[in-house]
């Protein structure tokens, strides 16, 4: 499988309502993180999101439900350390399915690499409201660290971000930048989504230009 260009925005929703809002607003890289939900009610916002995400040319990750995504023809999962204990990596790879893993310290970084993964996460980079983390912040300078340990795979920073620490957690190493709440809890969602949009572009533009690059 060839490596993939992630998209410098990288935003995590908690339901497929929020991608008709969002994803005119440019963003083309979209985790579905839905928790507590019956069987069947998953499995339609999965299949919803995919289809929502297809028709605009987005990226879909799902997140943790990788079963659903090798059922519903899904592109990609992220799935994280507890996750990795029952995930059958085998079958997610037999499907074609993509895979991202969530890293926190050298070991999670080590047991993620054996696994070949199409991304590593990194996190949190700053605070965040959204859960309570055992980890302490990260800070910009994990991010080299972690960058020149993965080599050429795609590095997600994630965790406290907002577009302005966005554009910090890119010039640091990372290849995407990862946000939640700053997007889902402003006062206008659509707005601060089209600020994301304009402060990764510098990074966008410059990985399309190296992707473009003969060898």
């Amino acid at each position: 499988m060839s490596a993939i260009l992630l998209d410098p925005f990288y935003l995590i929703v908690d339901s497929a309502d929020w991608l008709p809002r969002l994803l005119p607003c440019g963003v083309r890289l979209v985790q579905l993180r839905v928790k507590d939900r019956e069987e069947a009610a998953l499995r339609e916002e999965i299949a919803r999101a995919r289809d929502l995400c297809a028709a605009h040319g987005a990226l879909l990750v799902v997140n943790d439900y990788w079963r659903f995504a090798i059922d519903l023809s899904c592109d990609f999962v992220h799935l994280g350390q507890g996750d990795l204990d029952t995930a059958d990596i085998a079958a997610i790879r037999a499907h074609g399915i993509r895979l991202g893993v969530s890293t926190h310290d050298e070991a999670e970084l080590e047991r993620a690499l054996a696994l070949s993964p199409d991304y590593i996460a990194l996190g949190p980079i700053y605070p965040t409201l959204l859960k309570q983390m055992a980890f302490a912040p990260q800070g910009l300078d994990k991010i080299g660290v972690w960058k020149r340990r993965i080599g050429e795979i795609p590095l997600v920073a994630i965790g406290g971000l907002t577009p302005e620490r966005a554009r910090a957690a890119l010039a640091a190493g990372a290849d995407s930048a990862c946000v939640v709440t700053d997007i889902l809890r402003a006062a206008e969602p659509e707005a601060r989504a089209r600020e994301w949009v304009a402060a990764t572009d510098e990074k966008r533009l410059t990985t399309l230009r190296r992707s473009a690059t003969p060898l």
